[in-house]
């Protein structure tokens, strides 16, 4: 940002000047952006909201991660805030920007000033090779208000028109005269520099001046070819035959120059020999100002971007300046002042609209023909107009924002039920058989129903075991009898194992690890002499009808 503010500092300013140009048009324009950026906004948000809420959801169940699971619900928080409150600050500065936008553009229709005067700087350096007659002669065809131009004065003092401190850029003098390239132009004689070719560097590609130049015909190729540098006095005669407004820089001579002291009062005296009304003249140096007010009372006198008091005393009523600091230094104040105002160097159609709408009175540009086929400045709105966009833009916004959000978060409820129902089944099928989840803990749906020992066969007892188990009975396995059954005597039947009829003294010792684990188990307040009850898997009670269980005593 330091290089960029050192290297680029009038891009800077410009940029920063064509916010008074671009802002309600950049501000309508975001806001469709944000539109489009509240999609996924909304998706995270809500993503993150449903992962916090399923994440608190599960908490309840794992006590054991408590502190863990709080730091990931406050981390989902944080990043809820990250992402969400940006984008509503923004988009809050976006609905009430206009309360603080200023832009000169937006004003009624009635009170836009006239279109600014053009001056060909240079000519039309875009249409010919700048400084020649070709150049000027092309501004004039464009329409412009007045020609500017540089001056110097040779050895011989005769003011013609050139802009660099040397010849190397617009002239061959490095082919003429390599020696002699990095001198001041005012070093040379007017005979040697009439020689000098001053169009042949216009027409090479590798020098193309400007990077949007569009490609010029034949014709003017040629004609940009031959061109030669001129003397003051023709740019005066075809500003005369014209009426064409002139304005230019003069260059003092080099030191040890004859009319070093004088070359203010020679180029005045060339000026009045021409005989152009001298109310076409835009007096610019302002050396020797005192005796060209008397020697030449009818010339326009021209400042810089003096203060209105240092203005005032030297009775100047127009100023040339660059258009970055006049925007920035109290432009008001010198047109309250009444100051006839030129801008320099204004080349784009929205530089240009903004001086339309800034009531400035004339520009200097390259790009004469284009800025003269402007009729209407750009980016040109009235207050109303920009009010009801404003609030057409900012209703349609919030209603699509809204729907957004509501779309998402819809969407991302469905999910969370959908889980939670996943969820809760889960639990259901993961309790232990004879207990249901309630609040969390585990209780004693039914009591468990007595049981039907071995030897008496689990086909007809519990005809959905597998077949492998029906086939390796164990003493530990037990099936519930069902109440339709009860009423009938049991037969053992025929397996394909025979099962050996237990002795009383096998019975009892088989039935003491049973007895102690239901004592533990199902009914812990039996007592030791009373019949005991066998553990059994109990169906699940949405699976299997109800069954009510018979009691048998342990023998």
């Amino acid at each position: 940002m330091w290089i960029l503010s050192v290297y680029w500092k009038d891009r800077w300013l410009t940029a920063g000047l064509s916010l008074k140009v671009f802002a309600p048009y950049i501000h309508l324009s975001s806001i469709p952006v944000m539109v489009l950026i509240s999609w996924p906004v909304a998706f995270y948000l809500i993503h993150l909201e449903r992962e916090a809420r399923i994440r608190k959801y599960k908490m309840t169940s794992r006590e054991r991660r408590r502190v863990k699971r709080c730091d990931r619900l406050a981390k989902l928080r944080a990043l809820q805030v990250a992402i969400g409150l940006p984008f509503f600050l923004i988009l809050l500065c976006l609905y009430v920007v206009p309360l603080g936008i200023y832009s000169p553009c937006i004003q009624e229709k009635d009170k836009l000033g006239p279109k600014p005067d053009i001056f060909g700087h240079r000519g039309a350096p875009m249409l010919g090779p700048e400084n020649t007659m070709m150049s000027f002669e092309k501004a004039v065809e464009h329409g412009a208000f007045g020609l500017e131009t540089d001056v110097y004065l040779s050895y011989d003092s005769v003011p013609f028109l050139m802009h660099d401190y040397d010849l190397r850029r617009t002239t061959n003098i490095q082919k003429v005269m390599p020696n002699a390239s990095f001198a001041h132009p005012s070093s040379f004689t007017w005979d040697f520099l009439s020689t000098l070719n001053a169009g042949e560097w216009f027409v090479q590609p590798q020098l193309k001046p400007f990077y949007n130049m569009k490609p010029i015909s034949e014709a003017d190729s040629k004609k940009a070819e031959s061109q030669r540098i001129p003397r003051l006095a023709d740019l005066l005669e075809l500003a005369r035959k014209e009426k064409k407004f002139v304005i230019f820089d003069l260059n003092s001579p080099k030191q040890k120059h004859p009319h070093r002291n004088t070359y203010v009062r020679h180029v005045v005296s060339v000026i009045l020999d021409s005989k152009i009304e001298q109310h076409l003249i835009y007096w610019l140096p302002g050396f020797d100002r005192d005796y060209v007010r008397s020697t030449a009372p009818g010339f326009q006198q021209v400042g810089r971007l003096y203060s209105i008091e240092s203005l005032a005393y030297e009775n100047l009523s127009i100023i040339n300046v660059d258009y970055k600091e006049l925007f920035y230094n109290g432009l008001k104040d010198y047109k309250a002042a009444n100051i006839t105002i030129n801008l320099y160097l204004v080349n784009e159609p929205w530089l240009y609209s903004l001086a339309w709408c800034s009531r400035i009175h004339s520009v200097t540009t390259d790009n004469i023909q284009t800025l003269s086929q402007l009729n209407h400045p750009y980016f040109f709105m009235t207050p109303n107009y920009y009010v009801f966009m404003w609030l057409f833009v900012d209703s349609v916004s919030a209603i699509f924002i809204v729907a957004i959000f509501y779309f998402h978060w819809w969407n991302e409820n469905e999910k969370e039920k959908f889980f939670k129902s996943t969820s809760t089944h889960k639990d259901t099928r993961n309790l232990p058989k004879g207990k249901t989840k309630k609040s969390g803990a585990s209780v004693i749906s039914k009591p468990p129903p007595r049981v039907k020992e071995s030897p008496w066969t689990l086909e007809a007892l519990t005809p959905a075991l597998t077949r492998s188990t029906r086939k390796h009975p164990g003493p530990q396995q037990f099936s519930a009898v069902p109440e339709e059954k009860a009423s009938k005597p049991l037969k053992p039947v025929k397996d394909d194992v025979t099962q050996p009829v237990p002795t009383q003294e096998d019975f009892e010792l088989a039935q003491e690890p049973t007895r102690e684990a239901t004592h533990k188990t199902a009914l812990p307040d039996l007592k030791a002499n009373e019949p005991t009850i066998s553990s059994a898997e109990v169906p699940h009670p949405e699976t299997q009808p109800d069954y009510t269980p018979i009691v048998e005593s342990s023998q």
